[in-house]
C-alpha cells in the first residue's frame, strides 16, 4: 500500500447526478442536457479509482439513481413501485460505471440485491469481500433491494458489511450545511460533525437512516464535492476537505 493512504478499504458513495452531463450557463446556473452520462466525467473518476488502487485500497462503490430516476416522479405511483425503478436505475448506472472502469484497465465487478444474472453477480458479503481482497473494484446495484430505503443507508449497510474503513460521500457540493447552499446565500458549511448533531437538526444532505446506522455501528465518514475527482484521492490520503461525520 502506499505510504500516503490512510484508509485500506473504502465505500465510495457516488450520487447519479454527478453521473450526468451538465453544463452552466453564464450565470454559472447548472444546463441539464438529455444525456444521462457524461463519459468524459466518468473517465476521470475511473482515472482516480484506478490510481488508488494502484496503491493498494480497497474499493466499494454504491451508486445512485438521480440522472435517470428520483423517487415518485409521477405524483400518483405507488412508492413501492417507484423505489423498485429506483433499484433498477442504480444497476444501470453500476452497468456503466463498471464499463468504464473496465476500458480503464480496472477490474471491476458489479453485484446486485436483486438478482439478475444476466447482468451482474448476487451480491453476498464473503463474495465482496473476496472481490475486494483480489484486487477488485466491488460496485453495489440495486440498493437494498427494499423500498423506502435511500442509496444512502444502502451504503451505510455494505460498509458495515465489508468493514470498510470509512464512507466516502462524493457530493454536489463540498459538504454538509447547516441549509441548502443554492438556496441560502450564507448557509454555513461543517468541517466535522456529530451524527448526533446531524439528526437533532434534521439536515437533508445525508439520509436521517443512514445517519443513525452509522452512530450506532461507529461509522466514519467523509462529505465532500465530487466536481475535481481528485478529492477522492485527497480523502484517501488523509487531507482535511469537506465534512467529517462521526459519532
Amino acid at each position: 500500500m502506499g505510504t500516503d493512504v490512510k484508509y485500506k478499504r473504502i465505500l465510495l458513495k457516488l450520487s447519479g447526478e454527478a453521473l450526468q452531463n451538465k453544463e452552466k450557463d453564464e450565470n454559472g446556473n447548472v444546463i441539464e442536457k438529455e444525456e444521462l452520462f457524461d463519459f468524459v466525467f466518468i473517465d476521470k473518476i475511473a482515472a482516480v479509482i484506478k490510481k488508488c488502487v494502484s496503491e493498494g485500497v480497497q474499493i466499494g462503490i454504491i451508486v445512485g439513481a438521480g440522472n435517470i430516476w428520483r423517487g415518485r416522479e409521477g405524483t400518483d405511483m405507488d412508492r413501492v413501485r417507484a423505489d423498485h425503478m429506483g433499484m433498477l436505475a442504480t444497476s444501470i448506472n453500476a452497468l456503466a460505471l463498471q464499463d468504464a472502469f473496465i476500458r480503464n484497465g480496472i477490474d471491476t465487478v458489479v453485484m446486485t440485491s436483486v438478482e439478475m444474472k444476466a447482468f451482474a453477480e448476487p451480491f453476498t458479503i464473503r463474495g465482496a469481500i473476496s472481490a475486494l481482497e483480489d484486487g477488485k473494484v466491488v460496485i453495489f446495484g440495486g440498493g437494498l433491494g427494499e423500498p423506502y430505503f435511500s442509496t444512502d443507508t444502502a451504503a451505510a449497510l455494505r460498509a458495515a458489511e465489508i468493514n470498510a474503513d470509512a464512507i466516502l460521500m462524493a457530493k454536489n457540493v463540498d459538504g454538509i450545511y447547516n441549509a441548502d447552499p443554492n438556496k441560502v446565500k450564507n448557509a454555513k458549511r461543517y468541517d466535522d460533525i456529530a451524527y448526533s448533531d446531524v439528526i437533532s437538526k434534521g439536515l437533508k444532505a445525508i439520509d436521517l437512516t443512514a445517519a443513525a446506522f452509522c452512530l450506532e455501528n461507529d461509522i466514519l465518514c467523509f462529505a465532500f464535492g465530487l466536481m475535481d475527482p481528485e478529492n477522492i484521492y485527497r480523502v484517501i490520503t488523509g487531507e482535511a476537505i469537506g465534512t467529517t461525520l462521526h459519532k
